[in-house]
């Protein structure tokens, strides 16, 4: 599987990637070290999905929680930066530098900043044990 979760592999590490539709309630993200949510930008904003998840999300036992946020663009890219706000302004969470921003999977080394995204969680969540 390409991108960070191969990274947080690479590690070492064990990364579970599920959808938004396989999250029915808060329970359903417990028992992580780490969280990466990631949406893509249509029209200037998140999609609808990724918006009512983070409702969701905000129920959940996340503060103190490693986070990271992710996202694809073709034009402006406002999704990952919002949703990475999110979870350090409104959950608490310990966060990695900043938000994977990909602006098209035609573009060259997005597979080895994907990557390098996937170490950092790993290098945060071993900074907090």
């Amino acid at each position: 599987e390409p991108g960070f979760p191969n990274g947080i592999r690479m590690s070492g590490s064990v990364a579970t990637v599920k959808k938004i539709s396989e999250i029915k309630s808060e329970a359903d993200l417990n028992g992580y070290d780490g969280y990466a949510f990631g949406a893509p930008t249509y029209h200037g904003d998140m999609v609808n999905t990724m918006k009512t998840f983070l409702f969701l999300a905000e129920k959940a036992e996340l503060a103190h929680k490693v986070g990271a946020a992710f996202g694809a663009f073709g034009w402006s890219g406002e999704a990952p930066p919002r949703i990475f706000d999110t979870m350090a302004n409104i959950y608490n969470m310990r966060m990695v530098s900043g938000p994977l921003l990909l602006k098209s999977a035609a573009l060259g080394g997005g597979l080895r900043m994907a990557q390098e995204y996937g170490k950092e969680i790993v290098d945060t969540i071993g900074a907090t044990e």
